[in-house]
């Protein structure tokens, strides 16, 4: 098994012409924006190390919060706060990071959900799958429009939470050929938020991350601009949420995207990708997965047939009035029970 950082090649993918590569590379070089050099200035590899938070701080971080975002607050967990505000400062390891500095970057986060209207994104989910004579689907044919384009993005079936691992993480799949060659960027990012709240509300009391696992096997070409949005979603929306990502097979197409990125990532972040092939995988998942061998889904050639929950989108049926065919609120309500599972058993 290798992580990103130990795969240097600069070779495009066979899949792509020289022309497409060349230009995807001249679109992300262009990306030297504050986002990603603010991210990686104040990056800190994680050692494991630790520093208290006392509950009175725990109080006033919330109490800010609350105040700036009375109606989100509650969507960053207690064990999220502190796992931000227990961390080295990125400017002298031997310290905590102040408390304002981590009131700074929370507030980061919150701001950013509400530009990109994350906190809504569920009520468009169900207005998407409602009907078209709705009231508020009449009385406000613009955010009909926008439910629908989220709706379409959902029903590729190409991401979806399913289970957890040992230790209580939500595990988001990604099935790269069901994914969309020509995305709409915005729709498709706004899909991605909506799964990734899904999953962060599902985590059992102390868990703060999920993990991802690729089946990388036929995956699309590059869009730039689709992989651009996507990395400032995880630095700025999502910092310290994905705890891995493992893709298998190592496809050349997957390895030319991570080139492409990782001159743009944190180290922090850049450490979690690894790629495996499918025995590596299959011994990844056996390890990783709350029932081992029994989760690891037919597409890794393994037992668990996801397909029965999340089949392709000509294969599925309207989930209600609406135009939505991906089961999201059958994965909610599975997640949930995966949740209540995994507390009862701990306990």
């Amino acid at each position: 098994m290798m992580n990103w950082l130990g795969y240097g090649s600069e070779e495009a993918a066979p899949e792509l012409s020289s022309e497409e590569a060349q230009k995807a590379k001249g679109m992300v070089a262009a990306e030297k924006d504050d986002d990603f050099k603010d991210a990686i200035e104040n990056d800190v590899i994680d050692t494991g190390k630790t520093f208290e938070v006392s509950s009175e701080e725990l109080t006033i971080i919330r109490k800010d919060l609350e105040t700036k975002f009375p109606d989100d607050y509650s969507y960053l967990s207690d064990a999220y706060i502190l796992s931000v505000a227990s961390k080295p400062y990125s400017k002298d390891l031997t310290k905590r990071r102040p408390l304002e500095y981590s009131m700074e970057k929370l507030t980061n986060v919150m701001e950013w959900r509400a530009q990109e209207g994350a906190p809504d994104l569920e009520a468009s989910v169900k207005l998407a799958n409602g009907p078209a004579d709705a009231p508020e689907a009449v009385e406000n044919p613009e955010k009909l429009a926008k439910a629908k384009l989220l709706g379409t993005a959902l029903n590729y079936s190409g991401v979806y939470f399913h289970g957890l691992t040992k230790d209580g993480r939500p595990v988001l799949w990604v099935r790269t050929n069901r994914m969309p060659w020509y995305p709409d960027v915005d729709a498709q990012v706004n899909a991605l938020i909506v799964l990734a709240d899904a999953g962060i509300r599902a985590m059992p009391e102390g868990v703060t991350d999920f993990i991802c696992i690729s089946d990388s096997s036929y995956p699309p070409p590059p869009n730039p601009t689709f992989l651009i949005k996507l990395l400032k979603m995880l630095v700025k929306g999502y910092p310290d949420r994905l705890n891995s990502l493992y893709s298998a097979p190592a496809s050349s197409v997957v390895q030319f995207v991570m080139n492409l990125l990782l001159p743009l990532m944190p180290g922090r972040l850049a450490s979690k990708f690894f790629f495996l092939d499918l025995d590596g995988v299959r011994e990844k998942l056996t390890e990783t997965l709350a029932n081992g061998e029994e989760d690891i889904p037919t597409f890794f050639g393994g037992p668990c047939d996801h397909d029965k929950f999340y089949p392709e989108e000509s294969q599925a049926e309207n989930q209600g009035k609406g135009i939505l065919k991906f089961d999201y609120f059958g994965m909610v309500e599975r997640l949930a029970n995966a949740r209540k599972e995994f507390e009862a058993n701990k306990k």
